[in-house]
């Protein structure tokens, strides 16, 4: 008889607690990330039909900006979440591109197929060069990528098949078989470069919003505190190294594809694929998915501007760099997002008072 009292009090106590608490619900979409889909999806409406009202011009500058912010979705993966600080990107890239051009050059392969192909070898590869570069931290591990992609670079240079110091070069039938029309085949390829930075950024976000971009996020803020809790940290940066390197390989394929010729020098250049994509992320504001964003459009207009202006431009674009770290240690999209609470792309929950009738509750 007692032990029924007990626990009809305790049970009437637990309900009274649960009627006194707040009704909550979970979220991750904000009203500031609603707005902005439906801002995005307009803009991406007008750049799907830009061939029909835009010029050759401003579809080659569209398909420049699509393909970088791609690269840097992929850098910032790396370096923003998994602590990865690579210097050595530009290896998937050339080697993306020589894959293509070796298929399609050599062995007549269907410049689709072979485009298709070229992420998974570029994925393959780095199979190997991640356990030899994972033994190395921070630094060093920098370094290390660096030093792997100038070797995939000095092969390159010796392989009389791949064209050794000078390259290839895309035929004219293997032009033909995007289409025989150069405006259609401009057309194609500048849909073909949107369509990818779209999916790469689709494998990204969609990525963060999984267990696995929890585990990220743990090792991002914690590697000993994540791997303390049961995050596998060498099998996730492993993973997640393998699928930017394919990623970044199939962007290779696709951005000399546009280019028609690929060297060494192009291919494995640490400056066009590397330093340029680590500028627009920390700029724009690294462990976020709109700083890439922010960084590339920074990136293009201070081109744009002061290109003309030879070695000074690069000066300039230095000494932003530096002002902005100084003053924004998170970048510029970090600094908004922490003075304002805004969140374009919430991969994360949020707990948020649920609407009640109770007027005693309002």
């Amino acid at each position: 008889m007692a032990g029924d009292a007990a626990g009809d009090m305790a049970g009437d106590t637990a309900a009274a607690l649960a009627a006194d608490l707040e009704p909550v619900r979970v979220e991750r979409a904000t009203k500031s990330s609603r707005i902005f889909g439906v801002l995005a999806a307009i803009v991406l409406a007008a750049l799907i039909s830009l061939p029909w009202w835009g010029d050759a011009g401003w579809m080659r500058l569209i398909a420049e900006m699509a393909y970088y912010v791609a690269l840097a979705q992929l850098w910032n993966l790396l370096a923003g979440y998994a602590g990865l600080v690579s210097v050595g990107q530009q290896a998937y890239v050339g080697l993306g591109g020589y894959m293509l051009f070796y298929l399609t050059g050599v062995w007549n392969v269907n410049v689709y197929v072979a485009l298709l192909l070229a992420g998974p070898f570029a994925g393959l590869m780095s199979i190997p060069v991640s356990f030899a570069v994972f033994r190395l931290r921070g630094a060093y591990f920098a370094i290390g990528t660096w030093v792997v992609s100038e070797v995939f670079s000095l092969f390159a240079s010796l392989i009389l098949v791949l064209g050794a110091g000078s390259g290839l070069s895309l035929t004219v039938p293997i032009l033909r078989e995007i289409s025989p029309d150069r405006d259609v085949r401009d057309t194609l390829l500048y849909l073909m470069t949107l369509a990818m930075s779209l999916l790469v950024f689709a494998i990204v976000y969609l990525l963060l919003r999984s267990r696995h971009g929890l585990a990220l996020t743990a090792i991002r803020d914690s590697e000993p505190a994540s791997a303390s809790l049961g995050v596998n940290t060498f099998r996730t940066k492993f993973l997640i190294y393998v699928a930017t390197a394919a990623c970044t390989g199939l962007i290779g394929g696709l951005i000399f594809l546009q280019k028609l010729r690929i060297s060494p020098e192009a291919g494995f250049s640490v400056n066009d694929w590397t330093v340029v994509v680590i500028f627009m992320v920390v700029i724009g504001g690294i462990g976020t998915l709109e700083g890439p964003f922010i960084g590339m459009l920074v990136y293009i207009v201070l081109r744009e501007l002061l290109a003309d202006y030879g070695t000074y431009y690069l000066i300039l674009l230095g000494v932003i760099a530096i002002a902005i770290m100084l003053k924004a240690p998170m970048g510029i999209w970090g600094w908004v997002s922490h003075r304002y609470d805004l969140q374009l792309f919430p991969v994360g929950r949020r707990l948020k008072l649920a609407p009640t009738n109770d007027p005693s509750k309002r």
